[in-house]
């Protein structure tokens, strides 16, 4: 796992309407990195929808918010439509964003072995250097978790 301080990887991925977008667009910004299994399956579904459904508080905070996982972009395009997400999930098909991440390798289920997205979640701060790190995450509650925690850190930050 990357550790609070450390230099978040940059990114250059396609969203679901295929435009590109990279981790320094949001320079001089806070970000939420969430990484995802796969879309439309129950864990993601529930936790894309917590992230949305929070939205509005996250730009309260000037936090931005960006879901990614190694679906084509056509699968995220229908992931996106299908639940209103008004935030860009993005396509890292070979998992090379996700490895730098260190959220992508061997899962085992279903008696299955197989190379995979990990559920983990990092805030990246304005200066680029992550700020939170969120491994193995519940879905359920997890937008509310990041939510309360930069709330907490704002007003650590304000004493």
């Amino acid at each position: 796992m990357l550790d609070v301080g450390d230099e978040a990887p940059e990114f250059e991925l396609s969203n679901q309407h295929g435009e590109t977008v990279r981790r320094s667009d949001f320079d001089g910004e806070r970000l939420v990195v969430y990484f995802y299994p796969r879309a439309n399956t129950d864990g993601c579904t529930t936790e894309a929808c917590g992230f949305n459904d929070a939205l509005a508080e996250f730009d309260d905070r000037d936090v931005n918010v960006v879901g990614i996982s190694d679906d084509p972009v056509e699968d995220l395009e229908s992931f996106a439509a299908e639940y209103d997400l008004e935030f860009d999930l993005l396509s890292d098909e070979l998992g090379e964003v996700a490895t730098l991440y260190d959220s992508y390798g061997e899962k085992k289920m279903f008696g299955n072995t197989f190379d995979g997205v990990f559920r983990n979640t990092y805030v990246v701060g304005p200066d680029g250097s992550v700020e939170a790190v969120y491994e193995g995450v519940t879905p359920e509650g997890h937008a509310e978790e990041v939510l309360d925690d930069l709330e907490d850190s704002s007003a650590e930050l304000a004493q």
